[in-house]
């Protein structure tokens, strides 16, 4: 497994660039994962560092991924997080022409544990969430279409079903529809800028991680 991919560092928190094929927790039953890999590197200069989970991304997922090195500092993005002052854009590939340039998509969500997928219905249940996320359609090349996403809610598997649901599979997503294969244990979907607010101060900070380096990923735009 390649070495760790580090965005931004300083005393408070790390910010990595994730791998699509690595879950973002440790577990037992895997050899490595982008938590395990960034306690390793924190071990470096610490001989018992803290390491906090913020946010998650997918396995299948790339992109940009921070872990906080104090408790205080978890407590401050976890309040982040679930007041939705962080905003999250994600690049996406699809084979398939998207119809609109621009949407704003609603639906309804519900996940479906059987087979550890979401599952858009028509309305509104008991059992469902709401999800909502725009898109745009921002270039292309020989594979597919590249759209930028700004999701506004966080919703398990939200944007592959979302994007699924209207036709756009995104490349390599067999889960959700899609036809056409890509590397192993990944899709072309990645997490792309995180963007927030300090808080107590009017200061904003922007983390972006680098696209993956394979030639479907290959645009003049980014």
């Amino acid at each position: 497994m390649s070495n760790l991919e580090i965005v931004h560092e300083n005393n408070d928190y790390i910010v990595v660039n994730k791998m699509a094929g690595l879950i973002s927790e440790k577990s037992p039953y895997e050899d490595c994962t982008i938590e395990s890999q960034t306690f390793n590197h924190l071990l470096k200069n610490k001989r018992k560092p803290y390491i906090g989970i913020i946010h998650r991304l997918d396995r299948v997922t790339s992109g940009v991924l921070i872990f906080a090195k104090k408790k205080s500092i978890l407590v401050e993005f976890n309040n982040l997080f679930s007041s939705r002052k962080v905003q999250k854009t994600y690049l996406a590939i699809v084979k398939n022409k998207p119809q609109k340039n621009k949407q704003h998509l609603i639906n309804f969500l519900v996940k479906n544990n059987l087979e550890k997928r979401a599952d858009i219905i028509q309305s509104k249940s008991k059992d469902s969430l709401e999800c909502i996320l725009s898109y745009e359609v921002v270039d292309k090349n020989d594979f597919g279409y590249l759209l930028e996403i700004k999701p506004k809610t966080g919703r398990f598997h939200q944007i592959r079903a979302q994007l699924a649901n209207i036709g756009l599979p995104i490349i390599g997503d067999e889960k959700y529809g899609s036809d056409q294969k890509y590397l192993p244990q990944s899709i072309c979907l990645h997490a792309w800028k995180l963007n927030y607010q300090v808080i107590g101060s009017k200061e904003f900070k922007t983390y972006e991680a680098p696209l993956p380096k394979n030639a479907f990923w290959t645009f003049k735009s980014v």
